[in-house]
């Protein structure tokens, strides 16, 4: 085989690790580090380290798919007529209800240059504005923070701070989990200097807390009563920089007024920590000679998400702390290129070159550059308001790119209700297994990771290039590429005497307009191209013309570009979550993330390694809150809020406070019938407009499903998932997820009130497999009990317990284990259901604890208990060697020394 490598970056956070990917032109085989990339130098996480392992081409989209109408099945067409066909649809659509009846709703995934061609398209072209991204879910909050205190968009801080930093604040992020690569690389600077101090605020005890000196477990949503507890108390202790405070910044005395009652007594009682607790964070963050502040969605993704913002960075312009190395206000980016969308204008209130849609000055500029009369002066719709206007018929056209919107949005109910009602819905995807792809009325099959070429902005504004390895698969085609051509048939409906704006046949052409659009600006890009990254690397903007490397750090001499070059203090109170605990919905959701899946899991859900950790989706309560439940770890209980309900089982968590629960953002209606996002409530911050996905009331309902199913089947596991997921509708509970590394199963558990129909239970039988062949069966029909396995050549290939499910962990061991053995045998034709060896009908299973190295939970106990430490460990079984992301939990297992136990 040709073998080559090619160097490119990771499709996951915003991090923007760079990788080399192994290939023969035609498939990926491998991929590591890439160690010349300095925003990991060759680190990688446990997702990017197994990026060549997903994307199974049974889960792609290969060609366009056509539907005629809404109770019809899409079909195969050609690129033309699908193409064609959206055209006349969009330009009917806009002749008979204007511009703005049409909507595009694209993703942080995207790369820069597919940012730029859809903007184009929707200002320019069509005359709308209705055009955002599920960054509005994601980053929106920062975006709006950064503006009004510091006067751009513009994050001042490079990864190199974290090493340099003096105190840490580590702020709603698990970064041990979201961005594990510079957690690795805080950890690593943490170990080299002792004496730095790394705070953690975060209502629960992550495996990020396992680095804090303190951990402040704040009630959900009190952050900007937090925030303005530690200045009243730097104000007080004059722990701040008056020089700075009176030659760069303004605002000052309004939000002294303000934060003069928020008294360390008030904000403990606000915040749910102590006064001690409060005093040291503030002596810490007034003290230290350099701060930095780290966050996520914790603090976007709420209704006061834009107080919060500001409320931090207030702290930052309080003492002095930015643009100094190792201090300033710094946002992790959620996904590879939501910053390339903020550059680019992909929000509804935004233009290119970080221009505001709602500033004539601007529009004038955009609309001079790209050559059109004007640019559209109505303000665009958010994701929230624009998902509520297609379920309101005032949106009939919507054109969705890389994002999974019946996954990611809140309130599924009302989102999918919209994607219903709307009379064209195109679906722009590199996966046709998405919730999404059900609403597609015409599916375009797009370019994934590897296959296509651009441009992408990380966290700490540093563009790399993206390279392509290899073709795309099918008839695929990059974003842009895709993009482009429908605007060039479009505008021969709508201006067909004008001359092209869509002169674009490369990746390039786009990136080198768009840059033009940013000279003179904040984030001047000027002297960037394809070409200079090729040559000298990845680089920060500002990077105007003449430049010869890029800007590492922001605001150096203090100034900002404001109307008067002066940071502002902003001063707004602190209001509580929309949503509080009350007699009805007496515990408070927070949700987040897992260490090994992303988003709604459509790239990450193919890949059985990455369900070896964490399997299947489970609700986190503390074990006070289990017993006053009267709750066992693995019970199912109907999860309810005020927008809907979704059954799940239950774990034990001494992390979450008691009168809290945890969930997983992850698990869509794919994997967990309902899908988290069915709880979750759509009221937004009002300037960012970012909803509030991590805080909702909800209550637990007892379920009686005494019915319960287990199955697995290996081999084609996209291609029974399709066949399998339908027929689990019947049941009120139902999990699915994949498991094996070498060998890959799905795996389904499902549970209901009564015993289904035979002929479903047939047709599920049919589809596993397990009616004709090498079949073991036993059935006890007044029970309504019955098992079946298939054993082929001395193995197990396929399960199902029907009724009752006793030995599901031990057939799944043996599963894994590849032995079918005469115990088995035994089991199968016998009337018993417990497993041999089970204690109380339960076998203890076993977990992934690292899954680089394919290290057990089991084995890392087993060598605890022979006296081995934290390197003996590494040394002797590998595990935390490679990305290092199981290493706090490690820890926490040394700390303990804690036995294998079962995992529910």
């Amino acid at each position: 085989m040709n073998r080559q490598t090619t160097a490119s970056t990771c499709c996951y956070c915003g991090v923007g690790c760079g990788v080399l990917i192994e290939h023969d032109g035609e498939r990926i085989f491998g991929v590591s580090g890439d160690p010349a990339h300095p925003a990991n130098f060759g680190k990688l996480c446990s997702k990017g380290s197994t990026l060549h392992l997903t994307g199974d081409l049974a889960a792609r989209a290969l060609y366009p798919e056509l539907r005629l109408g809404k109770n019809l099945a899409r079909s195969r067409t050609d690129w033309d007529t699908a193409l064609e066909h959206a055209a006349n649809v969009f330009a009917e659509t806009i002749a008979e209800h204007g511009p703005d009846s049409v909507a595009f709703y694209i993703s942080g995934q995207l790369l820069t240059e597919d940012y730029y061609a859809f903007n184009k398209l929707a200002r320019a072209l069509v005359g709308t504005n209705n055009i955002d991204s599920n960054s509005r879910l994601c980053m929106s909050s920062a975006v709006v923070g950064y503006k009004r205190s510091l006067g751009a968009d513009a994050p001042p801080c490079s990864y190199e701070d974290l090493e340099l930093s003096d105190c840490v604040m580590i702020v709603g992020s698990n970064m041990a989990y979201a961005h594990p690569v510079l957690f690795r690389r805080l950890e690593e600077a943490k170990s080299r200097r002792p004496q730095m101090k790394v705070i953690v605020i975060d209502p629960r005890r992550t495996d990020t807390c396992d680095l804090a000196d303190l951990h402040l477990a704040i009630l959900p949503g009190t952050d900007v009563a937090l925030f303005h507890g530690i200045l009243h108390l730097l104000l007080w202790e004059d722990w701040i920089d008056r020089e700075f405070i009176k030659a760069h910044t303004e605002g000052l005395a309004e939000l002294k007024s303000l934060v003069r009652d928020y008294t360390p007594q008030m904000v403990s009682q606000l915040c749910g920590i102590s006064v001690e607790q409060l005093q040291q964070c503030a002596e810490w963050v007034g003290t230290s000679p350099s701060f930095l502040s780290l966050w996520c969605m914790g603090l976007n993704q709420s209704t006061a998400g834009s107080a919060k913002n500001s409320a931090l960075i207030n702290l930052h312009l309080a003492t002095g702390q930015i643009g100094r190395p190792g201090a300033g206000p710094f946002s992790l980016t959620g996904q590879p290129n939501a910053m390339g969308g903020r550059e680019t204008g992909s929000l509804s209130n935004l233009l290119p070159g970080h221009r505001d849609a709602a500033n004539p000055e601007h529009r004038a500029e955009v609309a001079a550059y790209w050559g059109v009369d004007r640019l559209p002066e109505n303000t665009g719709l958010s994701a929230i308001e624009l998902f509520e206007q297609v379920r309101n018929g005032k949106i009939k056209a919507l054109w969705i790119a890389c994002t999974n919107p019946a996954q990611s949005m809140p309130d599924q109910h009302s989102v999918r209700a919209a994607l219903e009602a709307c009379p064209f819905v195109v679906l722009q995807e590199a996966f046709r297994t998405t919730e999404t792809a059900a609403f597609a009325d015409l599916l375009l099959p797009a370019a994934s990771w590897g296959e296509k070429e651009g441009s992408v902005t990380n966290s700490e504004r540093r563009i790399s290039h993206v390279r392509k390895a290899i073709l795309p698969p099918g008839e695929a085609r990059p974003d842009w590429a895709i993009t482009v051509d429908f605007a060039q048939r479009l505008e021969k409906r709508l201006r067909p005497a004008e001359s092209s704006l869509f002169k674009f046949d490369q990746p390039w052409q786009l990136f080198d307009e768009f840059i033009e659009l940013t000279r003179g600006r904040d984030l001047d890009m000027s002297g960037i191209s394809h070409a200079l990254l090729d040559q000298i690397g990845p680089q920060q903007w500002p990077f105007p013309t003449g430049a010869r490397q890029g800007t590492v750090r922001l605001y150096e001499d203090g100034v900002f570009p404001t109307a008067n070059g002066r940071a502002q203090f902003i001063a707004e109170p602190y209001r509580a979550a929309k949503e509080q605990r009350d007699a009805r919905f007496p515990l408070t959701l927070i949700t987040g993330r897992l260490r090994d899946q992303w988003h709604g899991m459509s790239r990450t859900g193919t890949a059985a390694q990455l369900f070896g950790h964490v399997s299947e989706a489970v609700l986190s309560l503390h074990p006070d809150e289990l017993r006053r439940q009267r709750l066992q770890p693995g019970d199912l209980v109907n999860l309810k809020s005020r927008r809907g309900a979704v059954i799940v089982a239950v774990g034990s968590d001494d992390g979450v406070r008691p009168g809290q629960a945890f969930l997983p953002m992850h698990w869509g209606d794919r994997f967990l019938k309902g899908g988290v996002n069915s709880l979750t409530l759509s009221a937004f911050d009002p300037l960012s407009k970012q909803p509030e996905l991590k805080h909702s009331g909800v209550r637990l309902e007892p379920v009686n499903l005494p019915w319960q199913l287990f199955a697995l089947i290996e081999g084609d596991v996209q291609r029974h998932f399709e066949t399998l997921r339908p027929l689990c509708e019947a049941f009120s509970y139902v999990s699915l997820s994949l498991v094996g590394r070498e060998r890959s199963a799905l795996l389904i558990r499902a549970a209901s009130s009564e015993a289904p129909n035979p002929q479903l239970l047939g047709a599920i039988d049919q589809c596993l497999s397990l009616i004709d062949g090498p079949v073991l069966a036993y059935d006890d029909p007044r029970r309504a009990i019955g098992k079946r396995v298939r054993i082929e050549n001395g193995r197990i290939t396929a399960i199902r317990l029907a009724g009752e499910t006793l030995a599901q962990h031990w057939l799944q061991s043996l599963w894994l284990e590849g032995r079918a053995d005469e115990q088995l045998r035994r089991w199968l034709l016998a009337p018993m259901s417990a497993p041999p060896g089970s204690v109380g009908g339960q076998v203890a299973v076993d977990k992934t604890l690292c899954n680089c190295r394919n290290v057990s939970f089991n084995a890392v106990c087993a060598g605890i208990r022979q006296g081995l430490d934290l390197q003996g460990l590494k040394n002797n079984l590998g595990c935390g060697t490679q990305c290092g992301s199981c290493v706090p939990e490690i820890k926490r297992l040394l700390a303990a020394e804690l036995q294998p136990v079962a995992v529910i």
